[in-house]
């Protein structure tokens, strides 16, 4: 998986999808629809920080919330000055990473919040009776919080990554589209940054002199993952969203696919379409792994029994 800094790596896999599975597409964008007939297990929901519970899937511990209760989570911690807790969203190709990767897993595990991004994500959730509401994309989820940002609650956000001059343009339409949001900061690192311990001191001294509330990174995966995991305990931040191409998004320098490719799980032809070079390789090797994973969790998960 070959990363740089120049392009972010942000991936929101999805895989094609046929009639027989039209249903679920109406579960997943309808929160008055109950998800199909398949009750949780007895290990689907896990406790975990206080009354919190989670998913158990593919090595993560992902929170089953929807958009708007993972908004209302986020900027309430933005209110509290403690440490700097972060956000990861998993898609089919940070599951290929958590299985391989120990570093990554161990970033994974720190994370305050883990939303689910990858359609594909969810509807194994739904397979294996473990149901996720529905998809909470970083791409969709940074929108959502400037949207929530008021005159009364302002919100600061500090932009790490992306090519340079992305971060400014990014900036720039934030601030034409929402006013009570405040861009403190951005900055495009160098290629081979997290490798430099002067140049990570430089970057966490320019966050902490802006202290922003949400710190977006579009570092690409697994980078910004395990850049935040090393570096939170030292960040004046509330909180850190691991995003990555949302900066490119943003800006206007990435086109989005269109919200129907979205609902029906076609995002991944789109994105390939449009980097061929750089993901085709990338979804060629997650489609021929995830199956594998997919069916590990089968084995390993304890079935609902029909009543």
């Amino acid at each position: 998986m070959s990363m740089t800094l120049s392009r972010t790596d942000w991936s929101r896999d999805q895989i094609p999808t046929g009639e027989s599975v039209s249903s679920l597409f109406d579960v997943q964008t309808d929160a008055t629809i109950p998800p199909p007939a398949l009750a949780s297990s007895s290990r689907a929901m896990l406790p975990s920080t206080g009354s919190e519970r989670t998913v158990q899937l593919f090595g993560a511990h992902i929170a089953p919330l929807r958009m708007p209760e993972a908004v209302e989570r986020i900027l309430r911690w933005t209110r509290m000055r403690e440490r700097c807790r972060y956000v990861v969203t998993p898609n089919v190709d940070h599951c290929v990473m958590l299985a391989e990767n120990e570093a990554f897993r161990r970033a994974y595990d720190a994370a305050a919040l883990v939303l689910a991004d990858g359609f594909p994500v969810v509807l194994a959730s739904r397979l294996l009776g473990k149901s996720l509401p529905e998809r909470v994309t970083g791409s969709d989820l940074v929108p959502a919080l400037f949207s929530a940002a008021s005159a009364e609650r302002p919100v600061s956000v500090y932009l790490l990554g992306a090519m340079p001059g992305v971060g400014e343009e990014a900036a720039r339409r934030i601030r034409e589209t929402w006013p009570c949001v405040r861009v403190v900061g951005t900055y495009s690192p160098p290629l081979g940054f997290e490798r430099n311990p002067g140049e990570n001191r430089a970057i966490i001294d320019r966050i902490n002199s802006a202290r922003p509330d949400l710190l977006v990174l579009g570092l690409g995966a697994p980078k910004q993952e395990l850049w935040i995991h090393t570096h939170a305990p030292r960040l004046d931040a509330r909180v850190a969203l691991c995003v990555g191409a949302t900066i490119d998004f943003l800006a206007g320098n990435k086109p989005r696919a269109p919200r129907w490719m979205g609902r029906c799980g076609l995002e991944w032809m789109h994105r390939v379409a449009s980097e061929p070079k750089r993901l085709a390789r990338r979804y060629l090797r997650d489609a021929a792994v995830f199956p594998k994973l997919l069916w590990r969790e089968w084995c390993s998960n304890d079935m609902p029994t029909a009543r």
